[in-house]
């Protein structure tokens, strides 16, 4: 056995996320120096999926790429079950687990990098747009109009969250990055995907390389998987939050603010972590088949 080999699982889960979260932050290098800020050490951090817009953007997207050919229904159908049912019920293989990380975005291996910005520009004016919640967007804007940077932190890949910044008007993203060669996608990921933990990691280098009061900073999410990004600000705020997350907001004295009518946020307060997980994996493993086939 090597040392590798005996290295604790946490510390290759914290790897990963420092991994993924370094990728994202030097991914939003060239959009946060487009347009210098009037207050430099101040910035703005928005989760994307049911807080900047209603519903998950890897669905949306995948949705498209389905329209495009991408994968067959039955793939996806059978990855979202396959998924659904870890979440339920609360096992996961750990060996699933891993492969599905590993193989998050291989729908893409072969591809190449303007072809996926291409059809993302397409899939966000057809599925996308019309879902971008007008109070978070209302918020975003108001960190700009004080002459602060606004970013996007999204487990979506980053080529499709900077898409959506670039059509908010905002700062730029924050996103999960695909490896890539000569412009060309390889299938696997750099580090993780940017979910969690590495939300947080990615926000403290870009803290880092840009200068970042993080005490006078804002975070904004809907979810409490995204604690650790909002622990790191001074300034966090619960957007239509999850039920433990609305329960954490009051408890800390947090701003929250809820843009859904009463009877869907009670539904969603009650189903959403569960189900949005079970989504956003089963889209990641589902689109991870096809390139397993082909």
């Amino acid at each position: 056995m090597t040392p590798s080999d005996r290295r604790p699982r946490p510390l290759n889960l914290q790897l990963r996320s420092t991994l993924a979260g370094e990728a994202a932050a030097a991914s939003a290098e060239v959009e946060s120096a487009l347009t210098p800020p009037l207050d430099p050490e101040a910035a703005a951090f928005f989760d994307v999926d049911n807080t900047v817009m209603q519903g998950a953007s890897i669905f949306h997207l995948a949705r498209g790429l389905h329209r495009r050919k991408f994968f067959t229904t039955r793939e996806i159908l059978g990855a979202a079950w396959k998924q659904a049912y870890f979440r339920i019920v609360g096992v996961e293989d750990p060996d699933h687990v891993a492969d599905a990380r590993a193989s998050a975005l291989g729908f893409i291996a072969g591809h190449t990098v303007s072809e996926l910005q291409e059809l993302g520009a397409e899939i966000f004016e057809e599925g996308m747009a019309h879902r971008i919640w007008p109070g978070t967007r209302a918020l975003a804007q108001l960190h700009l109009d004080e002459g602060q940077r606004v970013w996007l932190v999204t487990a979506a890949p980053i080529e499709i969250a900077q898409i959506i910044a670039r059509r908010l008007g905002l700062t730029g993203a924050l996103g999960t990055v695909a490896e890539h060669v000569d412009g060309v996608y390889t299938g696997q990921l750099v580090g993780d995907l940017l979910h969690g933990p590495a939300k947080a990691e990615a926000v403290k280098a870009l803290a880092a390389r840009e200068g970042l009061d993080l005490r006078r900073c804002s975070a904004y999410s809907d979810s409490y998987n995204d604690l650790p990004m909002l622990s790191l600000v001074g300034d966090p705020c619960a957007i239509n939050p999850d039920v433990k997350l609305r329960h954490h907001a009051r408890e800390q004295g947090w701003r929250i603010r809820d843009y859904r009518t009463g009877r869907k946020a009670l539904r969603a307060g009650l189903v959403v972590s569960a189900v949005a997980g079970a989504a956003t994996g089963a889209v990641a493993a589902g689109l991870a088949v096809r390139s397993k086939r082909t």
